[in-house]
């Protein structure tokens, strides 16, 4: 919709309307920390004035195209081809609301059917839907769908990693709360997590990181059976770029697959909008909220596409529907399809590969400094990560101040600071390198970390 001015008679209208007699007054159910401070600027100033100004207070942020960056933690540096944001810009697409009416929808549907085919494909599963808010979304709603699928067969228990994001963690908690399940962590392998389970236990389903938050894979053979052999699904959160290289959660006999998609093809925008990606089995196809579009012929034979599997009131009617999405994260999806359709497979594995490899040289030379360790949940610096690994300092000095040094002396970003989720943690960073990390920025990081650590 276009953005409408309010003029103040009508803002006045609407707050006597409300019974209100402030707009502070409006928003004072929001906590006054989660509000954003009122702006000191002065009244009646013009346009580019006002410009100048925000651009001035812009530039004191902290962002990737002006620091070394190796931050991650959720949201990833990668490259995006010029051609995603010059595509995915066209007005056809920027425009576009709901495919709810073919005739006039063919470019988004095949848009959606083709990032369906192509996600597919990466996760090894049968049907992909059109995509969820982000990754923590997505990863609830799988768990809901395995909820359901054991209702009224007693207590329902949900497993999840020690090592999955402690956000998401919390966005589980939060849609779990009407449903009252058991939701109990596990470490090490999931296949070990239900075979030491209580043989009176029936999991609903256990959850597998894919990798977890510190960057360690997981070991994820016999999972599939040993929650199966219990009647629960098993429910596998993979990061996307990673499957360019590494075996799909559908090979490893994954029920549902979810994933954040931030990494293929979207900007990190300072945390969003993100594109939540959910895929299942067959058997399940029925069972997952979101739009789903297929390939259709009409009656002279010519190949269009439709939305399937779904009614329109499993989204806009809440008796029917699945789930509260109502609709999907359109624009985020068309621009991992763009990104995807451009890398290709070859693409795909290379980047991949490239922060496999300089993910682990970093490790190995932060470890060389004397008395950082690097990547000891992953068994030291040539252990099993993927793009993101621990880093534990030496001497006084936290890791919250060694990167505020770093940030304001060396122009760097060298990860981020393990207490912000665990208090107790002061002394870790967690350090992500991706393909836009280059040797002379990883070299560039070690040294500073060795001058500034005391």
């Amino acid at each position: 919709m276009p953005y409408i001015p309010v003029t103040g008679a009508q803002r006045d209208q609407m707050l006597t309307t409300l019974g209100l007699s402030s707009i502070e007054e409006l928003f004072r159910e929001i906590p006054g920390e989660f509000r954003f401070p009122p702006m000191d600027m002065e009244e009646g100033l013009s346009e580019a004035e006002v410009l100048r100004e925000i651009s001035g207070l812009a530039s004191g942020n902290v962002g990737a195209g002006r620091y070394r960056w190796f931050l991650g933690g959720g949201i990833y540096n990668h490259f995006i081809p010029a051609a995603v944001n010059v595509l995915a810009s066209r007005g056809e697409f920027l425009t576009a609301y709901t495919p709810y009416q073919p005739e006039v929808s063919q470019g988004t549907l095949q848009g959606i059917f083709e990032y369906q085919s192509m996600i597919a494909g990466l996760f090894g599963m049968e049907v992909v839907n059109a995509g969820h808010y982000d990754g923590a979304t997505a990863l609830a709603e799988a768990v809901i769908i395995a909820l359901k699928q054991k209702a009224g067969q007693g207590e329902q228990r949900i497993f999840i990693p020690a090592a999955l994001h402690p956000e998401y963690k919390e966005v589980l908690a939060t849609y779990l709360r009407s449903y009252d399940p058991v939701l109990e962590e596990y470490s090490g392998s999931p296949k070990a997590a239900i075979e030491e389970a209580p043989a009176d236990v029936s999991p609903a389903c256990i959850v597998a990181a894919y990798p977890g938050f510190f960057g360690v894979l997981p070991d994820l053979r016999g999972a599939a059976e040993a929650v199966h052999n219990r009647g629960g699904l098993f429910i596998v959160h993979a990061d996307p770029l990673m499957l360019g290289l590494f075996k799909s959660p559908g090979e490893w006999g994954a029920d549902i697959v979810t994933a954040e998609g931030q990494c293929l093809g979207n900007d990190m925008n300072y945390g969003g909008p993100l594109l939540g990606i959910m895929g299942v089995i067959g058997a399940l196809m029925r069972k997952i909220p979101g739009r789903i579009a297929g390939e259709a012929r009409d009656s002279r034979g010519r190949r269009g596409y439709v939305l399937t599997l779904s009614a329109r009131e499993q989204h806009i009617r809440r008796e029917r529907a699945l789930s509260n999405i109502c609709s999907n994260q359109g624009l985020s999806m068309l621009r991992s399809c763009i990104y995807l359709a451009l890398m290709g497979k070859e693409g795909l594995r290379r980047t991949a590969e490239l922060c496999w490899h300089r993910s682990h040289y970093a490790a190995r030379a932060i470890a060389a400094l004397p008395g950082f360790t690097a990547a000891q949940e992953a068994g030291g610096p040539g252990g099993n990560f993927f793009r993101e690994f621990t880093v534990t300092l030496p001497g006084p000095l936290s890791a919250e101040d060694l990167s505020v040094r770093m940030i304001e002396q060396k122009n760097i970003v060298p990860g981020l600071p393990l207490s912000r989720y665990f208090p107790g943690r002061t002394k870790e960073l967690l350090v992500c390198v991706t393909e836009n990390n280059s040797r002379e920025d990883i070299d560039a990081l070690v040294s500073a970390l060795k001058e500034l650590h005391q």
